[in-house]
């Protein structure tokens, strides 16, 4: 079977989205895109033969330059121009695999035919994302309203032979990528600058990534928190479904009966126990991560509409002979949902800290530090304080984007969605919630130890085993900087079936 994936107007998923990146897939455009494509420029290009009103962005300046005219023959430069003086972004670079994941959003998005790109603009596209010419993007600079337009203008600079690419492994001048592959720089036509710029493709690609994270770190923090309560020597009642059946939150009920899957035939959890109740850090587990599972569900619905979605401007619909200008790049459905993710993935991080913190205390049996000889050795002592340090760092980056605006364009664009900045924001807690899972797994790995020779269930076993061979027990104190770094690559490449990732 070709290992292709055709662009069409079918509903992109993020399954499908995984698959094409996981298996590497080639893009294509489907007849039917190629031919929306190209009715659509066909009929730009009709009208501006028989219409010499102004139409925004197309014959005219762009944002409070909106009442400006544009003779025709300048309106290839007036969109080369565009594209140049918008590729102001600063900051640090976007990791590659975004960029790769814009590319393919900005495709799908033009694909529909509404924005009037010539169909030899997407195909360099297609170029692009097949030959993994990745544009250098930068970080900062987009507002998240008008689209991510210095974002998108640095992803459209190599179109032109202009601004860097990475390529073979190396940061290039663009013209070498088209010299390399014998390709003309694309002469950019009416609205086409536009078409390129406007759009959400930046804050859609860091949502889109960090939505398809999202299940296996719940996976993670559910399995761990549980590897904990049994290091904590806790109890599984509060796990019980009948608690959960009246109040039947979808994310509650699902991570108290997956806790109770994971610890399914353990000794260690059918002991008798001493305390009658745990801290809330491991009683209230499915009332936490169940409410930022929620939180996950509501967020992948906004962004798989996102990613199926025209946000470019103005629209062309040809079937009842209009070009309509409009806000469809506008961010806020998005800049909301970007805080909703980083506030629910800080959670997690901050639950997980604390069921740290009470394993290294010396309760329940368990030796201060988990280490033997405490004092003569530290132990996990400093290992907490890096997770209190991050998950402190993510409630400080928790602070929404979205409640902030700023005026731009001299009063034309009043009001912008920060959409931008909650998505790097959202990807750094993200980054940040694995490294405190991390840490967590360390210690509750340690804590079940003294457990022994009661064993956990066979799931957990094996997890636990699989564990060790990366990562050993600690006896006595060693820099703990290489286990955490061992931790995460640990994490990141343990491979999950699909069927448990999902909730029933």
């Amino acid at each position: 079977m070709e290992n292709i994936h055709y662009i069409s107007t079918d509903l992109l998923s993020f399954e499908i989205l995984e698959e094409i990146l996981s298996h590497n897939k080639i893009l294509k455009l489907s007849d039917l895109a190629k031919n929306n494509i190209q009715k659509c420029r066909d009929f730009l290009d009709a009208k501006m033969a028989s219409h010499s009103e102004p139409i925004y962005g197309i014959n005219t300046g762009f944002g409070s330059l909106c009442n400006v005219k544009i003779s025709n023959e300048n309106l290839s430069k007036l969109q080369e121009n565009l594209v140049k003086s918008h590729a102001c972004g600063t900051g640090e670079e976007v990791p590659n695999e975004i960029v790769k994941l814009m590319l393919l959003l900005k495709i799908q998005s033009l694909s529909y035919g509404h924005s009037g790109i010539q169909l030899q603009t997407v195909e360099r596209l297609v170029d692009f994302y097949n030959n993994d010419v990745l544009p250098v993007i930068y970080t900062q600079g987009s507002l998240g309203a008008s689209g991510d337009l210095a974002p998108l203008a640095h992803l459209s600079l190599p179109l032109l032979g202009e601004g860097e690419v990475w390529f073979g492994g190396k940061k290039i001048n663009s013209s070498e990528v088209l010299d390399h592959f014998g390709w003309e720089p694309i002469v950019l036509q009416s609205k086409e600058g536009l078409a390129l710029l406007n759009g959400t493709q930046f804050m859609s690609a860091y949502g889109a990534h960090i939505v398809m994270k999202t299940s296996k770190l719940s996976f993670f923090a559910d399995l761990i928190g549980a590897i904990s309560l049994e290091g904590f020597d806790g109890r599984i009642e509060p796990f019980n479904e009948l608690i959960h059946y009246i109040r039947p939150h979808n994310g509650q009920i699902a991570t108290a009966k997956r806790v109770k899957d994971f610890l399914d035939g353990s000794e260690i959890i059918e002991q008798p126990k001493t305390y009658v109740q745990d801290p809330y850090s491991f009683r209230c587990i499915p009332q936490v991560h169940g409410a930022s599972k929620d939180a996950f569900d509501y967020v992948k619905k906004v962004f798989k509409t996102e990613i199926n979605s025209v946000t470019d401007n103005p629209n062309i619909f040809i079937e009842s002979d209009q070009i309509i200008s409009g806000g469809n790049f506008h961010g806020q459905p998005l800049a909301l949902a970007l805080d909703f993710m980083a506030i629910a993935l800080a959670e997690l991080g901050s639950i997980s800290e604390r069921r740290t913190y009470q394993l290294i205390s010396g309760l329940r049996n368990l030796p201060a530090f988990l280490v033997d000889n405490p004092g003569l050795n530290s132990g996990f002592m400093i290992p907490q304080y890096t997770a209190a340090s991050i998950a402190s760092q993510n409630k400080q980056l928790a602070t929404p984007s979205s409640v902030d605006s700023i005026v731009s364009s001299n009063g034309q664009e009043d009001h912008v969605s920060m959409g931008a900045n909650g998505a790097t924001k959202c990807l750094r807690v993200m980054d940040n919630l694995e490294r405190i899972l991390a840490i967590e797994l360390m210690n509750a790995s340690q804590a079940i130890e003294y457990r022994r020779p009661l064993q956990s269930s066979d799931f957990i076993e094996m997890f636990l085993k699989s564990y060790r061979e990366e990562v050993s027990l600690v006896k006595e104190d060693r820099i703990l900087h290489f286990d955490i770094e061992k931790t995460v690559n640990f994490l990141n490449t343990f491979q999950i079936e699909n069927d448990l990732l999902t909730l029933a």
